[in-house]
């Protein structure tokens, strides 16, 4: 987290008008979408030249957040990127641990010259940022872009449409505040966003009640037709294979949230979601209790994330994928076998 010497150090580079540049994973999220156009309406109030850049389309679910239409995506305006990643004074890396997250711009982050701002809460971030407003015990970015505006005195610039975005980073990167969200201070700083006007029924439908007729059949395609469950590991496994996809006209979003709903089943205390792109296998892993997706992707899958939710990928294709997974789980099925309790 920021020292003293080092808020003191940011207060006055922010008491001039700067060319500030947000940056955000690939396939951005509700938290990487939420805490970037948070940080977007803020860093504007101050009165700085801010530009928000996400590496590629977003979920049109997420459209509505007020400030959505000012992002730059970088697939269609890279030339635009490199220019405002070239002359910012600062660049803030939202809701990500390694550069290597942006994909394609990479390597335009990495020769940037501008100060580099780390605001993340996922684990062992990487060397090379100068400054870092990070922790494992939050819920979500939008959480920390929160507390970061209250560090700097500047709560009073707390307005109606941060309210509204940092409120989808939470909701989202919580699950609706079912997993990851023990945490007291959330619950103070949702009172605060609704207190600023966040319509908090609304902001759940406008996120979870507009899938289009094609997501919903590719849910229910999914779970009646690609659902493997392993009982003696306690693990069940959907995959999607491209030809899936095209069959329900696959757009961005259309599989967030897939890979939860294998655990709304008793005794299944592993999900995993199999997905196939174009060059690789996309895999996202969901567990409840004490087992750790993060060290099962970053030990296997060439991944990683937090201890209940996280991402990994594999060069194979999707039946050598399944073997692969069951494989590495066969030696951890004492630990995956366990009951809730209360």
């Amino acid at each position: 987290m920021l020292t003293n010497q080092q808020k003191d150090e940011l207060a006055d580079f922010f008491s001039k008008k700067k060319k500030i540049a947000l940056t955000t994973h690939i396939n951005p999220d509700g938290d990487a979408m939420g805490s970037t156009i948070a940080m977007m309406h803020y860093l504007r109030a101050k009165g700085h030249d801010v530009t928000a850049i996400v590496p590629n389309k977003y979920p049109e679910f997420y459209g509505w957040i007020p400030g959505t239409s000012d992002l730059v995506i970088f697939e269609k305006n890279a030339t635009t990127v490199k220019k405002v990643l070239a002359e910012a004074d600062m660049i803030f890396s939202l809701d990500y641990n390694s550069i290597k997250r942006v994909g394609p711009m990479s390597n335009l982050l990495k020769v940037a010259s501008g100060k580099k701002f780390l605001i993340d809460h996922h684990i062992d971030p990487e060397e090379g940022f100068d400054y870092y407003h990070h922790t494992t015990e939050t819920t979500s970015t939008g959480q920390l872009v929160f507390r970061f505006i209250e560090l700097m005195g500047d709560k009073a610039l707390l307005s109606k449409e941060i309210a509204v975005a940092l409120y989808v980073a939470i909701m989202t990167d919580t699950g609706s505040f079912s997993y990851a969200a023990n945490y007291p201070e959330t619950y103070h700083i949702v009172a605060e966003l609704i207190e600023k006007g966040v319509d908090a029924e609304q902001v759940h439908r406008l996120v979870y009640d507009t899938f289009s007729e094609n997501r919903l059949r590719l849910l229910g395609y999914a779970i009646s037709e690609r659902m493997l469950v392993w009982p003696h590991l306690h693990t069940a496994v959907i995959y999607l294979t491209k030809e899936d996809l095209k069959r329900f006209n696959y757009q961005v979003g259309d599989t967030e949230g897939v890979v939860n709903y294998p655990l709304s089943m008793d005794n299944v205390n592993l999900a995993v979601l199999i997905t196939e792109k174009e060059k690789k296998i996309k895999l996202s892993f969901r567990s409840k209790g004490d087992f750790n997706v993060n060290l099962l992707s970053r030990n296997n899958f060439n991944g990683g994330g937090h201890k209940n939710a996280a991402g990994g990928q594999i060069y194979s294709d999707i039946p050598k994928t399944i073997e692969t997974i069951k494989a590495t789980l066969e030696p951890l099925k004492e630990t995956l076998n366990y009951k809730l309790s209360y």
